[in-house]
């Protein structure tokens, strides 16, 4: 797996998301759930590709500004609708330093 480091963690607050681009050109949403555990999922939303980032994160839930589309922080399941999900990628911590690999791990399309 080719992890590498896309940010630190101070960079991304528990209850807080941030998007960053790895050097690969992907843009990849971090979010810090509950606990400060770290997320790592696709940066754009499945429904019509508008960036996750420019939306909500509440109570353990990724909301598009676009179309209110909702998502699991835990997981990258669709919440609202059920028939959707977000792509996650595989993080490492290292001391302060966030590593993710996005290798062979497709971003979501939906169909709706």
């Amino acid at each position: 797996m080719a992890f590498e480091k896309i940010c630190t963690l101070d960079d991304v607050w528990e209850g807080e998301m941030e998007e960053f681009t790895t050097g690969s050109g992907r843009d990849v949403l971090v979010v810090c759930v509950d606990g400060g555990r770290i997320k790592a999922f696709q940066s754009m939303c499945p429904h019509q590709e508008i960036a996750l980032i420019d939306g909500s994160f509440e109570g353990g839930v990724i909301t598009c500004k676009a179309h209110l589309w909702q998502f699991d922080s835990e997981t990258g399941a669709g919440l609202n609708p059920t028939d959707c999900r977000i792509a996650q990628y595989p993080v490492e911590i290292r001391g302060e330093d966030v590593f993710v690999n996005v290798e062979g791990i497709e971003p979501c399309k939906s169909h709706t």
